[in-house]
Order: structure tokens, then sequence, then C-alpha cells
């Protein structure tokens, strides 16, 4: 079978490739150039540099399979970038790495995979899809290891997605990949993972951010009471339980509660207040391609690293829903994804309000 591979230039998405090579496919490799080289980008360990570039065709050339190019920065700023901004700007946290996997790579990657004559899209990442027959659906699993799950990533997925899916290492642990890639020899066996925002050099949000178009702008702080402590120089420096970096003189130590993008004021409090037991979420996405019922059980996260929580939902029509976890959860972020499992299996996700 022809199938193509979304190749990162990293161990994970190297030994996707190499397992279905190994097993007989006739594999293609490529690698989305997605931003300007020329800026900055070339720091060993980030995503999707100039050097990744390079390592994916190192090792497409080991595993004897034909790599290709294709350039989508014009459709990267437009769909990542842009939105990246316009969150900030809103007083949201976004989460870009979402848009990314599901918006662009798969939406693109399974229109490109179509003119190769290739009807399946692999790809590195840490999760499992299958095939209901009885309910004639696809279903989005978590990764079987748990430490590397990046099943939360691909909750924007639809059945026709799906069904052209392909994740060969969803059913390995880390150790596994590595240790499968250096019996290959494998130049990226060893290569650390990327856990900064690929297109934010050094992890500077606030430099980045003024950089494209979003102005120094004077806001004050405030307190739970409503009375002025501060004043800061941008929301866009903030995010909902931010304790670092305040400027605030304080007997007991203050987070960020809540930013108003309308008046520029941000509020902070004690920990507690961060505390929350209910949330709206929009532009859903149930993987089925339905809302399941009012009252329905889920597992839910907040943010990748969350420790999923048990939660009661209710559907508000077909994109929106609303969530009441069992117990309180600390730092709900407006623009962060929700994600919602029933055991293993993602039941859907969307974008806290």
């Amino acid at each position: 079978m022809r199938i193509v591979v979304a190749m990162s230039g990293g161990v994970d998405s190297s030994v996707a490739a190499a397992l279905l090579a190994r097993d007989g496919h006739e594999v293609i490799g490529l690698s989305m150039q997605l931003y300007d080289q020329s800026d900055g980008h070339r720091q060993f360990g980030s995503c999707c540099t100039l050097d990744d570039l390079h390592d994916a065709r190192r090792v497409a050339a080991r595993l004897g399979i034909p790599h290709y190019i294709v350039n989508f920065e014009a459709k990267f700023n437009e769909t990542v970038v842009s939105d990246f901004v316009r969150e900030y700007a809103a007083g949201r946290t976004p989460i870009p790495c979402v848009h990314c996997n599901g918006d662009l790579k798969f939406a693109t990657l399974v229109e490109r995979a179509a003119g190769f004559d290739a009807s399946l899209v692999a790809t590195g990442h840490y999760a499992r899809v299958e095939h209901d027959a009885e309910a004639s659906r696809y279903r989005l699993l978590r990764g079987a290891d748990p430490t590397k799950d990046q099943s939360y990533f691909l909750f924007t997925l639809t059945q026709a997605q799906l069904a052209h899916a392909l994740f060969p290492i969803g059913g390995l642990d880390k150790a596994a990949v590595r240790e499968y890639a250096r019996e290959l020899q494998l130049a990226v066996a060893d290569k650390p993972d990327s856990h900064e925002i690929c297109f934010v050099p050094g992890g500077d949000h606030a430099t980045f951010l003024q950089q494209h178009g979003i102005p120094a702008s004077d806001g004050v702080i405030r307190d739970i009471e409503g009375q002025v402590i501060g004043k800061h120089e941008g929301i866009h420096r903030f995010t909902v339980g931010q304790r670092k970096g305040l400027g605030l003189s304080s007997p007991i130590p203050l987070y960020v509660l809540d930013i108003d993008a309308d008046t520029h004021a941000v509020t902070v409090g004690p920990r507690g207040a961060l505390d929350k037991r209910q949330l709206s979420a929009s532009d859903l996405n149930w993987i089925s391609g339905a809302p399941p019922a009012a009252g329905t059980r889920v597992t839910a996260q907040i943010r990748h690293r969350h420790q999923e929580a048990a939660a009661t939902i209710t559907p508000l029509g077909a994109d929106r829903v609303s969530l009441i976890f069992d117990e309180p959860q600390s730092a709900i972020a407006p623009g962060q994804a929700l994600v919602m499992y029933s055991a293993d299996e993602v039941v859907g996700g969307g974008w806290i309000d």
C-alpha cells in the first residue's frame, strides 16, 4: 500500500516511516516548511527547522524512500500564527499545536496524499485509531505510553480524516521507539524531543507578539476586591494561573485570575481563587460526528499535562458544551483546549470560553 508519512525530522516520525517500510508498504516522506528559515529558527531540538528538514531527508535516504519538502508557510501563518496572535490580543491562552496538527497537517496532507495516489497519511503521534465496524465509525484513542500520549492535540480530527490516518508508533513507548531507531542506525535515534512553540524564538512570547502587531498597552492590575494594586505593559504578557512576573509585592503569593481584553485589566488573587468546577467550551468537534447525550460522564483535560478529572457534560447544540467537574480544577484558562475522554477514547474537544 502507498502511504504518505509526515516526517518532521524527529525520532518518532522517522520510526513511523521505518515501521511502515519494514512492513512492505510503499512509503513517501513529506516534510513541511512552515515558516521563514532565515530568521533564527536553527536551534537544535526545535520543531520544523532547516536542521529538522535535513534530518528528515537523511532518514529517508537511510530507509530508501522518496522524500519531498512542501512549502506551507502561507497556510501555517494563516492557520496557526495569526490565530496565536489574535488569541493573546483577546486575553486568551492559545495552544497552537492543536491547530497545527489537526487543522493544518492532517487536513492538508490528506489532500497532498491524494496527489501521490496514496490513501493513507501516517504521523509519529503517540495515539491510536481503530475502526469500529459495528458502529461504522473510527475511534481515536490515547497512545499506549501514558507519558507521551498526544491524543489531546488531535481532537479536531474528523471521521473523514481519521479514515485516512495511521499512527504506527501509537502502541509503543518512547524507549522502544528510540531502541528501534538505534537498531536501524538512524541519526535521529537520540535526538531530543521538542517542547517549545516552534515559531517563537527562545520562548519569548511578549517580543514575538509585539513584533506581530500587538502593541505594548498599559493597563492596571486589580486585586480580587477590585482595588488597583499595580500596573502592567500589556495583557499579552499574562495567562490565567500565572504567578511569576507580576511585579507585585504581597504577603501572600498572587496568581492571575482573569484578563479583561476590553479594559486591559488583569485581576490577581490567592491560589484558592483559581479553583472552579464549571466551564463552557465552543467550536466542539465530536469524534463520532454527533454530540453525546446530556449527562454523559467523561474524564476531561483542560491542559495537555493536566491530570484528567471526572466530569459531567451537557452539549449545548452541536458545537458548544457545558461541563461540571466532580472536584474543583485549578487555572481553567480561556483559549486552552478542553478534551473529553471515555476511558482511552477521545469523545471530543473544543476551546474553553
